[in-house]
């Protein structure tokens, strides 16, 4: 494999994105640290390859949905991926998508084993699983694809908040409740702010190509109130379990270090004048959310 297909491969991956699955995992293990309960690291270990793999099959599978409708043309302005440059054929990425697919399924088994202690929770974890995964696939392809009827948000804060954070909380304590809820919200809607960054970026691409996503529906003006919608209800969330939750211990306030980050992202999105501006600005969202995450996961940690 020469240097320019494998570059086209590691393109395809986004594994610029891959933190963004390891925040949830993350997150929901340090929950299940501040309520006092022992860290099964084999548990944490799978939960977070499964997590990372879902995204990989999601991004190929995205990859693939995109140039079988014509929506990545020459004309898109994000990074050129391999199937775009013709580096990486239909046939190659559906093999791909299927051996990444299995590893998935083969890696949430093992999580399954190591984790469940009831017949109800492997079932309902097994169904989770495969639903996880088809939810990865049918986000760009196949005839009905959700995130082209504007569903790819509500999909990020479903997997990327409610079941990364809770589920691993849940897998960890076999609790499930309030107490993880509103960190994974905050999860989810800094999952979904990076999502509505590059979707604000492909607004006339993609509405040129009949992908109506969210950012599409709402229009600019209207999707800048939304990214501020969507960085203000991340803050409330984790400002109000720590205030709650947290014994009013200081250190777990210490996800507010990120504040200058969401005041740069916000005002960098709402006043753009032009969508490739908001390049830039993917990256950020990004880091943010990471940043966000790690100093609120290192908080409870230290907090305990």
């Amino acid at each position: 494999m020469n240097s320019q297909i494998l570059q086209a491969w590691i393109s395809s991956f986004r594994l610029r994105t891959l933190p963004l699955s390891c925040c949830g995992i993350m997150t929901g293990t340090a929950l299940v640290v501040a309520a006092r309960h022992p860290v099964n690291l084999p548990i944490f270990i799978f939960s977070l390859l499964t997590a990372l793999l879902l995204q990989l099959v999601s991004n190929l599978a995205n990859d693939y949905g995109d140039m079988k409708k014509g929506t990545d043309t020459v004309d898109r302005l994000g990074p050129k991926r391999g199937m775009q440059n013709g580096l990486i054929s239909f046939k190659q990425m559906q093999w791909a998508i299927l051996l990444v697919g299995l590893l998935s399924i083969l890696s949430g088994l093992i999580l399954i084993i190591l984790a469940c202690c009831s017949f109800a929770d492997v079932i309902a974890f097994i169904a989770l699983g495969l639903i996880s995964l088809i939810a990865a696939i049918t986000y760009t392809m196949g005839k009905h694809a959700y995130g082209y009827y504007g569903l790819g948000d509500l999909s990020v804060l479903t997997f990327f908040g409610y079941v990364g954070v809770m589920g691993s909380f849940y897998l960890q304590t076999h609790q499930f409740g309030l107490y993880s809820f509103l960190p994974a919200t905050a999860c989810g809607f800094l999952g979904v702010l990076v999502l509505n960054v590059n979707n604000m970026r492909d607004i006339e691409e993609d509405a040129r190509n009949g992908k109506s996503t969210l950012a599409v529906r709402l229009g600019h003006k209207k999707a800048r109130y939304y990214h501020l919608a969507l960085l203000a209800g991340s803050l409330c969330c984790l400002s109000i379990f720590a205030f709650f939750y947290t014994r009013g211990n200081l250190l777990n306030w210490l996800f507010l270090l990120a504040l200058p980050l969401f005041y740069l992202n916000g005002h960098a999105v709402y006043s753009y004048k032009e969508p490739m501006q908001l390049q830039k600005q993917l990256g950020t969202a990004v880091k943010m959310n990471v940043f966000t995450l790690t100093l609120f996961t290192i908080g409870l940690f230290l907090g305990c």
